[in-house]
């Protein structure tokens, strides 16, 4: 790989200061001690920052000077080698150990004040009676509303740790009362499986967000109870998953593969193979299963997708994975911040190595969805470009490719550009956010219906879709809003669900819609012949 290396010398010399400094602490064969003490070039870097420090003439905050060369080093490594300054390390812990201490409250900042959207069911605030729509007025002493406070600020206030108490004053709207309440805070999950139901009498669906410490658990929670339900057959989303702990994206490959299927291998700078196989513990082995990914699936998802489908297991179906085949280890540097330093290359068990290419820095590489998209690739299978020289075969005989990303076996095109920006309106939160200030009018009317009653027998009217329309426009979107009615409509009723009901009633809502799931409903339906005249009975 062709490396540019043109830098301004003093941040050469820092680059090289650092990057001593990390070296001596990632376990290689020579200790820092060793490295500081024994090596005239090395020892003269270091003595470069003590003399920055001590003695420049301006103050000079070291450690920014730290924090952006270690970020230069690492951007001349690959895209997925990083740096997590201290101040980050507590919030990327969390959303990748699964769970927070706090109070178990999903809220809006709405009119300068903390309202309720949900409590998360059998949580601290939910075992204690708190509603959807109440305001959080005060955490002890401290007031939680007013103009401009800042949500960090605010939510600090009502997390701390686990067993601690705090006395909470709530405004309830709809009985236009004050009250106070005590919590206790305990660990509240952050869940990586968004949602699961039954998609038809024998089919589950798990749709995962992330691959967290929690995810296999979870997992396996879901997996159970849906083949409690009869689910004899699972579509996995991994749409726009990212990624994750790479053990676990192995674990749950596990319970798709029969024992000593080969899951994937890895390979380090020294040539050393680590393979992993599959275990007799797997679940839903010999069972039908359809995977689904798209442009935004990657690492973790990709793993999954690729050990299935080199394996002759289940079905792919979207668009082609992001092409992540890194592996990275997280690394801690002394002074509570770390680095995820990529320490592999990973193979699916055909041998195919699906990483991007990176050689034209990490902006190219993190908007390749454009050129994706300019190629069209993402509207038609035969414009993705691939490799002779990277198709490999699997057991079976199916053609699969390596060189970036993993290529589903059924194709479905991305929609059309007004039916992302719906998809874009509903991603960033603008369905929620207005279904939540229509709930604030007047939730009473919502409440004489049963899960199943809204499922089945609600719809949304008119009026409601005609102000959510002044809503986008408001904020200046433009859209052909009444091209798109229907799916509006449905888009708003997961939303109402989502906020009355459960995350799982609005995943199934939306699955209506869902142009991947009508695809694999339909490729799931046996070929039926028609009966004719000369038809016998």
């Amino acid at each position: 790989m062709k490396k540019s290396w043109y830098i301004w010398p003093s941040v050469f010399a820092l680059a090289l200061a650092i990057g001593i400094f990390i070296g001596g602490k990632l376990h290689f064969n020579d200790t820092p001690e060793k490295l500081f003490t024994t090596n005239s070039k090395k020892d003269k870097l270091n003595r470069l920052i003590d003399y920055i420090d001590y003695e420049y003439v301006d103050d000079i905050n070291t450690d920014s000077i730290v924090d952006v060369t270690v970020n230069n080093i690492l951007e001349k490594l690959d895209p997925h080698s990083v740096y997590i300054p201290k101040e980050e390390m507590q919030s990327v812990a969390e959303n990748m150990k699964g769970d927070f201490v706090g109070i178990g409250v999903n809220f809006y900042m709405y009119r300068d004040t903390i309202t309720v959207i949900r409590t998360v069911e059998n949580g601290p605030s939910f075992d204690k009676g708190i509603l959807p729509g109440d305001r959080i007025m005060m955490a002890d002493q401290d007031t939680l509303y007013g103009q401009g406070l800042p949500s960090e600020q605010v939510v600090s206030k009502l997390k701390g740790f686990k067993g601690t108490k705090v006395n909470l004053q709530v405004y309830r709207k709809s009985e236009d009362k004050f009250f106070t309440v005590t919590i206790k805070r305990d660990r509240i999950p952050l869940k990586s499986v968004d949602a699961f139901y039954m998609l038809t009498q024998n089919m589950g669906y798990i749709r995962i967000n992330r691959f967290a410490e929690t995810t296999y658990r979870e997992f396996r929670d879901a997996i159970r109870e849906l083949k409690q339900q009869g689910a004899q057959k699972l579509v996995l989303d991994l749409r726009d998953n990212p990624g994750g702990y790479f053990d676990i994206a192995k674990q749950l490959a596990d319970e798709f593969l029969p024992e000593d299927k080969l899951i994937l291998f890895t390979k380090n700078k020294k040539g050393q193979v680590d393979s992993t196989y599959a275990t007799e513990r797997g679940s839903f082995e010999d069972k039908p299963v359809y995977v689904l990914i798209n442009e935004r699936s990657a690492s973790a998802s990709e793993i999954i997708a690729g050990a299935l489908q080199d394996n002759d297991i289940g079905t792919i179906v979207g668009r082609r994975s992001f092409g992540k085949g890194l592996v990275q280890r997280e690394m801690e540097l002394g002074d509570g911040s770390a680095v995820r330093l990529t320490v592999s290359r990973y193979y699916t068990p055909t041998g195919r190595s699906i990483q991007r290419d990176y050689q034209n820095g990490k902006r190219d590489y993190y908007h390749d969805f454009s050129r994706r998209y300019n190629s069209g690739e993402l509207v038609s299978v035969d414009s993705i470009k691939v490799a002779d020289s990277l198709k490999f075969k699997t057991p079976k005989g199916k053609v699969v490719y390596g060189g970036g990303g993993i290529i589903p076996d059924v194709f479905v095109p991305i929609g059309t550009n007004q039916e992302e920006a719906i998809e874009a309106l509903e991603g960033r939160g603008f369905f929620s956010r207005f279904i939540f200030e229509h709930l604030e009018e007047d939730r009473n009317r919502y409440s004489n219906f049963t899960q199943d009653e809204f499922y089945n027998g609600f719809s949304v009217d008119d009026i409601l879709f005609e102000r959510f329309i002044d809503y986008v426009l408001s904020l200046k979107i433009k859209l052909d809003f009444y091209a798109y009615e229907d799916i509006i409509k449905l888009y708003l009723k997961a939303n109402l669900a989502e906020q009355l009901y459960t995350p799982n009633l609005r995943a199934k809502i939306k699955g209506q819609a869902d142009p991947m799931l009508k695809e694999v409903l339909q490729a799931d339906q046996p070929l039926l012949r028609q009966a004719g005249p000369d038809d016998g009975i």
